[in-house]
C-alpha cells in the first residue's frame, strides 16, 4: 500500500514569472471548462475525454502536451467524485494546475522547482521551512500541483510517495470471565468523537472542546462586526475593515487544523506505545442528518464547523504512517448502551446511568461510548479462526475514508 504525503511550499516568483503563472492557471481552467462543456456529462473516463478533445485543447489554449493531458484527467476525476455525490461539475476556477514528471521537477541543489509554463520552462525559487527541507532532502518527486491561494500568493503542492510500514498486529488480552462485554478482549482502544469533548479514548484520556468553541464563537463575532463595517461607514473605515478581514482569514481554520494534528498524533503515539488497534466511529453523513433538525442559527453554525472529518482523516493517515491499524465501526447505540452489561441505559447530557440493578454503572457518557466502540472493534480484530468464522475486510468509501464494518443477519461481516 502506497502513501502519498503532500508538502506545501511557497513560491517566490519574479514579476515575469508571475505573469506566466497567471497565464497557465487561466489556460488550464479554460481548457477544463471547454472539455467539461464539449464532452457529455455521463462520461467520466479521462482516456475517453482525452481522445475527444485533446487536439482542440492544444490548438485553442496553447497548453503543452502534458498539461493538456492533465486537464482531461482533472475533468474526469472531478466528474467521478461528483457522480458519487449525485452532483454535476459546473465550472473550474483558475486556482490550480496539475503537473507530472515530464513538466515538473524539484532541484535540491538550489531549492527551485522547474515548471512548464505557457512560454517554456521556468525555474522558480521555493521558500521551504525545516519540515519541508527534511522531507524533500534526497527525494525526486514526480507530481505536483501549482496553486494560487486565497492570500494571493503562489504555492507548489509536491506529492511524495512512501511505502508505509507493515501494520503492527495487536496483542490479544486474555480474559478471565466477567461481564458479557469483557468475555473476549483485544488490545483495542476506542475513540468517541464529540463537540463538548472533541475526542474521548476508552482508556480515560480526553480533549476538552471548550477552547475551540470559544475560538469559533470569538471569530464569528469579530467577522460579523467587521463585515458590517466593511459595507457601511466612510471609505477609509471600509477599506480598513476589509484589510482586517483579510488578515483574520484562515486563522480559525489553522487553529483547528493544529489542534486536530495534536489530538491525532497523541492517539496514534499512545496506540504505538501500547501496541494497540484504534477503533473510531463512522460519522459519515452526520452533518446532513443533524441539519434536518430544528435548531437556532448559533447551534447550526457550531455543528457545521465541527471538523470531525479532518480529525478522522488525520488519524487514518498517521495510522498508516506509523503502522497502526485504524478501523471504523457503526456508531449506532454506542452512546446508549452500557459497556459493562450491554443494557440500554439513560443518558442525560454528559452523564450515563445503567438501569440494570445488577450493574448500575454510571459515569461519563462519552467514556461509555468509547468503551463500546473499543468492544465492537475488538470483535473485528479478534476474529475466531476455523469454520463459520466472523470475517471482514477493510474498504473505503467515495471520500477515501475507511468504511465502517457491518454485520449481516447471517452473522457475517461486510
Amino acid at each position: 500500500m502506497e502513501q502519498v504525503l503532500t508538502l506545501v511550499c511557497k513560491l517566490n516568483p519574479t514579476p515575469k514569472q508571475v505573469e506566466e503563472i497567471e497565464l497557465v492557471l487561466k489556460a488550464f481552467a479554460d481548457a477544463c471548462n471547454y472539455a467539461n462543456q464539449k464532452v457529455k456529462p455521463q462520461i467520466i473516463s479521462k482516456t475517453t475525454i482525452q481522445n475527444m478533445v485533446y487536439n482542440e485543447i492544444r490548438a485553442l489554449f496553447g497548453l503543452s502536451a502534458n498539461l493538456a493531458v492533465r486537464t482531461c484527467a482533472r475533468v474526469g476525476a472531478n466528474r467521478k467524485t461528483a457522480k458519487q455525490k449525485h452532483k454535476q461539475v459546473l465550472t473550474f476556477k483558475p486556482a490550480s494546475a496539475d503537473y507530472d514528471a515530464r513538466i515538473f521537477s524539484f532541484r535540491e541543489k538550489d531549492w527551485t522547482v522547474s515548471l512548464t509554463l505557457m512560454n517554456g520552462r521556468e525555474h522558480i525559487k521555493i521558500d521551504a521551512g525545516n519540515y519541508q527541507r527534511g522531507k524533500l532532502k534526497g527525494r525526486k518527486p514526480t507530481s505536483a500541483q501549482l496553486c494560487k491561494h486565497r492570500d494571493g500568493n503562489y504555492y507548489i503542492h509536491i506529492q511524495i510517495k512512501d511505502e508505509p510500514p507493515t501494520p503492527i498486529k495487536s496483542t490479544p488480552l486474555a480474559s478471565t470471565g466477567g461481564t458479557p462485554a469483557t468475555q473476549w478482549l483485544s488490545n483495542v482502544i476506542g475513540v468517541d468523537f464529540g463537540r463538548r469533548d472533541i475526542a474521548v479514548i476508552s482508556n480515560g484520556d480526553k480533549w476538552d472542546g471548550k477552547q475551540i468553541n470559544y475560538v469559533r464563537d470569538k471569530f464569528s463575532r469579530v467577522r460579523a462586526s467587521f463585515q458590517k463595517k466593511a459595507t457601511k461607514g466612510t471609505r477609509s473605515s471600509r477599506r480598513r475593515a476589509r484589510q482586517i478581514l483579510k488578515r483574520l482569514s484562515g486563522k480559525e481554520r489553522r487553529f483547528q487544523q493544529w489542534l486536530n494534528h495534536n489530538i491525532s498524533k497523541s492517539i496514534i503515539q499512545d496506540a504505538l506505545k501500547n501496541n494497540t488497534v484504534v477503533a473510531i466511529e463512522d460519522l459519515a453523513g452526520i452533518r446532513e442528518r443533524t441539519n434536518q433538525k430544528p435548531r437556532n442559527k448559533t447551534e447550526r453554525r457550531r455543528s457545521n464547523s465541527w471538523s470531525f472529518y479532518q480529525l478522522r482523516s488525520f488519524l487514518e493517515y498517521k495510522g498508516i504512517q506509523f503502522g497502526i491499524e485504524v478501523i471504523t465501526v457503526p456508531p449506532a447505540w454506542t452512546s446508549q448502551t452500557c459497556h459493562q452489561c450491554l443494557h440500554i441505559g439513560l443518558r442525560s447530557d454528559k452523564r450515563f446511568k445503567c438501569p440494570n440493578e445488577t450493574c448500575s454503572w454510571s459515569g461519563d457518557a462519552d467514556l461509555n461510548g468509547a468503551k463500546n466502540i473499543a468492544a465492537i472493534g475488538a470483535v473485528f480484530v479478534n476474529q475466531p479462526r476455523g469454520s463459520n468464522c466472523l470475517c471482514c475486510e477493510l474498504s473505503t468509501d467515495s471520500s477515501g475514508l475507511l468504511k465502517a464494518h457491518t454485520v449481516t443477519a447471517s452473522g457475517q461481516c461486510r
